[in-house]
C-alpha cells in the first residue's frame, strides 16, 4: 500500500476592521475548503471571546491575550490535521507577528474595506455607539487598527464579491500547498 503525502493544515487568519466582511468570507472559504475534502474549522472572534475570552476586556493587553487563546486553539486543531479559518479583528501588528511565530503554516489575509463602508454595513450599531463615546477603545474609531505591513493575501470586500475573494485566497493556498 502506497502512503499518500498529507497536506499540512493551515491557520488562515482574516484580519480587518469590524464589519469588513471577515466572518462572511471565513464561512464561504471554509465551505470551499470542505468541498475540496479538507478538514476545516471556523473560529470567529466574537464566538471565541464569548466562550474562551471570559474576563477579558478591550485593553491592548486583554486583546493580546484573546489572540493568544485563539492561536492556541488554532494550533491544537492544526496539530490534528484540521485547517482553521480564523476571523478576528487582530488590530495590532505585534499580534500578527506573534501569530507568524506561533503558527507554523500561518496565512494572513487582510480583509480591506473602507471605514465608511464598514460603518454602513454595521447591523449591530456598534460604530454609532462608538462615535457617541458609548464604547471605549472601539477599533477604527477610538482605537487604532494597524493595517498589516506584509499580509500574504489582500482582499477588498468593498470592491469584490465574496466568491471572487474566496477564489483569491484559494489560489494562494494552492500555491503554498505541497504537491500531492
Amino acid at each position: 500500500m502506497k502512503v499518500q503525502p498529507k497536506r499540512h493544515p493551515y491557520a488562515i487568519w482574516l484580519t480587518g476592521l469590524p464589519s469588513s466582511g471577515k466572518t462572511t468570507t471565513a464561512l464561504a472559504l471554509a465551505g470551499a475548503l470542505r468541498s475540496e475534502g479538507i478538514p476545516v474549522e471556523c473560529l470567529d472572534g466574537d464566538e471565541l471571546r464569548k466562550h474562551i475570552g471570559g474576563g477579558l476586556g478591550f485593553s491592548r493587553g486583554d486583546r493580546m491575550e484573546n489572540v493568544r487563546r485563539a492561536a492556541y486553539v488554532s494550533g491544537l486543531l492544526n496539530r490534528n490535521q484540521v485547517t482553521t479559518v480564523v476571523s478576528m479583528i487582530t488590530p495590532y501588528e505585534e499580534m500578527r507577528e506573534y501569530l507568524r511565530r506561533e503558527l507554523p503554516h500561518y496565512i494572513e489575509v487582510y480583509v480591506e474595506c473602507q471605514l465608511e463602508e464598514c460603518v454602513r454595513r454595521d447591523v449591530k450599531g456598534l460604530y454609532a455607539k462608538a462615535q457617541r463615546g458609548e464604547i471605549p477603545a472601539f477599533t477604527g474609531i477610538s482605537d487604532v487598527y494597524e493595517p498589516p505591513r506584509r499580509p500574504d493575501v489582500v482582499i477588498r470586500t468593498d470592491r469584490s464579491g465574496k466568491e471572487d475573494n474566496v477564489r483569491i485566497i484559494m489560489d494562494y493556498i494552492a500555491l503554498c500547498s505541497p504537491s500531492v
